[in-house]
């Protein structure tokens, strides 16, 4: 009787597996994008696009075109802020509310910033819940209710004062004690700050949002385990995180340096994709890794800030000239100041949207490259591109990616993938046509 009931739960073990396995996604390639003599990348680019229905494409456009305005919006949101904060002198309220409380200067900066933070975030609501919450809802892409939604917000609000305040004591006592030089020491200080957020963020910050797990389908983790191996990336486990709590997006990522590196895909990833498309998706997120991007993002940060704040420095002094007194900030030390600073800086980050937007493009389409390397799933690749089309569009023109994508559009990606896989995939090999036209320069 006991070995019947061994056998009996052996066999529904298998069925239950059988059964899970067979639910998986498949990959289904386009006719247009099947291998073969008459292969041509573009005429496969094109069949992929047109798996996305018209009414979803029309959608994503729609949803991102919209991007556009919020990317202005935003500015100019933030920029009335602050110029609230110096007008109204609730600034300079703030900072003697703060020396009323204590004589100690750096606890007197993170009181005030605690002050800042809130009113920002109080300020700043309606904006924030139309982009965040009703939008999202509008378009489809957000899984979570009001209440789960402000929890995060909180959270959120909470980790920017502990490690907003941390920087803005360290930036404000360099100002203090260094008044010729702040702006060099202190471009130097919020570097190796924003280095400190990137070491710790996937072990310490990222698990209050979402919850963490070691991923255990075999099927999915021992072909990625197996690439992270082959390119040199130590890590020994593969993570899963509940994306889907908050939204539908897929997503994946190598994060953390110095021993904190993880490698993680959320659960959209794993219920909306198959596993050609994980493979291409996580040998992508390797090349970040591999291709050191996050040293050379470091780098770029460190030329980019160190001129943002030189710049800083001489408009905080033409500001002050002018509108000090009127404000009543005192100095340049007086962390009454601290609206206009983040307004200066505001305006410079701006105005180089497509500046970092190329910058952060590049190293992605250089990920998509060694993704397709490494993975060697370019139909894969193509079956993410479309998902990410539901929140992007998919052929802008060449000036709107330019200022506007921090990737590559859709078009760009598949384009790339169908010419990788008639140069290494196809029988025909290079003669099955990536013809002159398919090897023009993508949308």
């Amino acid at each position: 009787m006991l070995m019947r009931l061994i056998a009996l739960a052996m066999l529904l073990s298998a069925l239950l597996a059988a059964q899970t396995q067979s639910s998986a996604p498949t990959l289904h390639i386009p006719a247009g994008a099947q291998s073969g003599p008459g292969f041509n990348v573009d005429t496969a680019t094109r069949a992929w696009l047109a798996t996305m229905p018209p009414e979803q494409k029309t959608r994503s456009d729609s949803y991102f075109e919209g991007g556009y305005w919020l990317i202005l919006w935003d500015f100019l949101y933030g920029a009335a802020i602050a110029i609230v904060l110096l007008a109204t002198r609730w600034s300079a309220r703030m900072r003697d509310l703060a020396e009323r409380i204590t004589r100690f200067r750096p606890l007197q900066t993170f009181l005030y910033w605690t002050q800042y933070s809130i009113a920002v975030f109080v300020l700043g609501f309606p904006l924030t819940v139309y982009e965040g919450f009703l939008r999202e809802h509008q378009y489809g892409l957000s899984n979570q209710n009001f209440g789960s939604w402000m929890g995060d917000q909180g959270k959120s609000l909470a980790v920017g004062i502990i490690l907003g305040g941390l920087l803005v004591m360290m930036l404000f006592g360099i100002v203090r004690r260094l008044p010729r030089t702040w702006h060099i020491w202190g471009a130097v200080a919020a570097i190796v700050f924003l280095a400190f957020v990137q070491l710790i963020w996937p072990v310490y910050i990222a698990p209050l949002f979402n919850k963490y797990t070691l991923l255990q389908d075999a099927r999915i983790r021992d072909p990625i385990l197996r690439l992270a191996r082959q390119n040199g990336i130590p890590a020994k486990n593969v993570w899963e995180v509940d994306a889907s709590r908050q939204s539908k997006r897929v997503s994946a990522n190598v994060s953390g340096f110095l021993g904190t590196e993880r490698i993680t895909l959320n659960d959209n990833l794993l219920n909306r994709c198959s596993p050609q498309a994980i493979q291409a998706v996580m040998g992508h997120e390797m090349g970040h890794y591999v291709l050191n991007h996050v040293y050379k993002g470091l780098a770029w940060a460190v030329i980019i800030v160190v001129l943002a704040f030189a710049f800083l420095r001489w408009a905080l002094l033409w500001s002050l000239a002018r509108w000090g007194a009127r404000w009543k900030i005192r100095d340049l030390g007086d962390v009454a100041v601290l609206p206009l600073a983040l307004l200066i800086f505001s305006i410079i980050f701006f105005v180089l949207t497509p500046v970092t937007n190329t910058l952060t493009r590049t190293d992605e389409y250089e990920a998509d490259i060694f993704g397709l390397n490494t993975a060697r799933q370019p139909d894969g690749f193509a079956e993410a591109a479309i998902l990410l089309g539901e929140y992007r569009k998919m052929e802008p023109g060449p000036v709107e990616e330019f200022i506007f994508y921090d990737h590559p559009s859709g078009y760009t990606r598949i384009h790339a993938a169908m010419r990788w896989k008639a140069e290494n995939l196809n029988p025909c090999g290079a003669g099955s046509q990536p013809a002159a036209a398919s090897q023009a320069a993508p949308h």
